[in-house]
């Protein structure tokens, strides 16, 4: 497991995809009826990503992200992804002071869908009951807040949080393709989250 960070290169086009997976049995009954299982609680993310412009130069374009490629020996090590349209939430509900509980998890909503986010960045922002929180929290690398004390009940418990998507290369394989001198483009790299 690396925490090293996918490199942010010009060259990436907008058109990038992005899509989440889930993992469904189906068992067909005798009379065509169905029973659905849903096997995982949190989905994993797809990337696809394209590069149109990578220089062979001064920039060290191509090199940064080949280099990087091959630093993780394509599927086998992970690292983490920024994805700049979903790497922050405000305000985010954690949870509620129950009194007793003095952890709680890092989260971020789509809707009214809640998943964990385990890879912070940053510095992050803790409120109890519309309070900033200067003290008396720690935070860890999966993401676990931890209160010295715990809220007091009924007292909602929000953030500010800027994360990283944990991921690795969908592929051992990329195919790099020079079209000019010194210019080189990737028209696919895949990325999956990994939990």
């Amino acid at each position: 497991m690396s925490n090293a960070l996918f490199p942010s290169l010009p060259g990436l086009t907008w058109d990038i995809k992005r899509s989440p997976e889930f993992s469904t049995t189906i068992v067909k009954g005798a009379d065509g009826g169905e029973t659905r299982i849903g096997n995982w609680v949190y989905p994993l993310w797809h990337w696809t990503l394209t590069y149109e412009l990578l220089r062979d130069d001064a920039t060290d374009e191509l090199r940064t992200l080949l280099g990087f490629f091959l630093a993780r020996q394509g599927r086998l090590d992970d690292f983490l992804l920024r994805d700049p349209s979903d790497c922050a939430v405000s305000g985010q509900l954690l949870g509620t002071g129950d009194g007793v509980t003095t952890t709680f998890q890092a989260v971020r909503g789509l809707g009214g869908f809640v998943e964990p986010v385990k890879a912070l960045w940053g510095s992050q922002a803790v409120y109890v009951a519309g309070a900033k929180q200067l003290s008396g929290w720690t935070v860890s690398d999966s993401g676990l807040f931890t209160f010295a004390s715990a809220p007091a009940p009924g007292a909602a418990i929000t953030a500010d949080l800027s994360y990283c998507w944990r991921v690795r290369f969908d592929l051992d394989q990329a195919e790099f393709n020079q079209f000019a001198r010194n210019l080189w483009d990737l028209q696919t790299c895949t990325l999956v989250s990994v939990r």
